[in-house]
């Protein structure tokens, strides 16, 4: 017992000391940003007035309106307006307790936003060429559909999928067919700001289907983790990767098994998607390493090599690690867990 004690203890030493890096001073870089609560807008509006309350509200954020009523509540263009008008205020009747309990939740926005601001003042120090987005959008939407995105409005924020992980509808077989629970337990608030970075992200490094080898797929993920970490410093690295507190900790203790497994099993030059789709993206669990394990672990490992990289080469900005090929990252990071 005392043994197992000790690697722990060490494991979060190291595990610490990883992440005690220096960030630059972003306070001074102005990001203008505002919110806009447009759920808000939408449930407080009465079934007489409903269109000519949404072409109102339409004018802050256009595109929205139009995505939110064609896109996430499915409402078919060529429906008569009194049909559509029926549908839309079904829907808000449905979910008058969704928005309730997101009220309180969110009563005040503010500390999310602040949150989120100073994301995007990194966002800016890094890639000044970036256009930030100016707005944010709150809405709330079927539970079982969209959640977080980017448009052209702004960053885009489904409340619905940020309710607390233990929130009754997240447990409904409905909700569960689409996000099951080891996706569900990441419907918490402090996502959002992560959310938000991992769309910014994906719109700065468009990510495209890949034929290489698991190593080069893993270190391509790990090179956006390490991206994020970099924008969100002090955001908890198990919300950045997706698993539990606990799972991370237990991948840090055991980060040689982890390596082990792709190593014994001749794992890193495999080019088969479904042996690759076992280790990388959505999933429970890794089986061979327990039922604690959790799945995406070749992200974890990936994750690792790109920070052995960035370690031994301080001079490289964010801009050129993610154009490094990722080959060249697994040979001059020389990985041994």
């Amino acid at each position: 017992m005392r043994s197992t004690v000790t690697v722990l203890l060490l494991a979060a030493f190291f595990y610490s000391c990883n992440n005690r890096q220096q960030h630059p001073d972003v306070s001074g870089i102005k990001v203008p940003l505002t919110t806009q609560r447009f759920e808000r807008d939408l449930f407080d509006t009465t079934s007489n007035n409903l269109f000519s309350y949404l072409k109102k509200i339409q004018q802050d954020a256009p595109s929205f309106t139009a995505s939110f009523l064609t896109t996430i509540l499915n409402v078919d263009p060529t429906w008569p307006a009194d049909t559509a008008a029926r549908y839309v205020n079904g829907f808000i009747r449905a979910y008058r307790p969704v928005y309730d309990t997101a009220q309180i939740v969110f009563n005040n926005f503010a500390p999310y936003e602040n949150e989120i601001k100073k994301a995007l003042q990194y966002v800016k120090y890094y890639f000044p060429g970036y256009p930030i987005p100016s707005k944010i959008i709150t809405y709330i939407g079927p539970v079982d559909g969209y959640g977080d995105a980017l448009s052209a409005d702004g960053l885009i924020v489904g409340l619905q999928h940020h309710l607390g992980s233990s929130y009754s509808l997240y447990q409904t077989a409905m909700v569960r067919q689409t996000y099951p629970d080891y996706v569900s337990q990441r419907f918490e608030p402090g996502y959002i700001v992560v959310n938000c970075v991992t769309n910014i992200i994906d719109d700065l490094f468009p990510e495209t289907a890949s034929d290489k080898p698991l190593v080069n797929q893993m270190i391509e993920k790990g090179k956006r983790l390490y991206l994020a970490s970099q924008l969100l410093p002090g955001k908890e690295e198990y919300r950045l990767v997706g698993y539990t507190k606990q799972q991370l900790e237990d991948a840090y203790a055991h980060e040689e098994v982890i390596w082990d497994l792709f190593i014994r099993n001749s794992y890193l030059q495999v080019t088969d998607k479904n042996i690759i789709k076992n280790y990388l993206g959505e999933s429970p669990k890794t089986a061979e390493l327990g039922e604690g394990a959790p799945g995406n672990i070749a992200a974890f490992s990936g994750w690792q090599i790109v920070k052995k990289y960035m370690q031994k080469n301080t001079a490289v900005s964010l801009k050129q690690l993610m154009a490094t090929d990722p080959e060249q990252i697994f040979q001059e990071a020389k990985y041994k867990p």
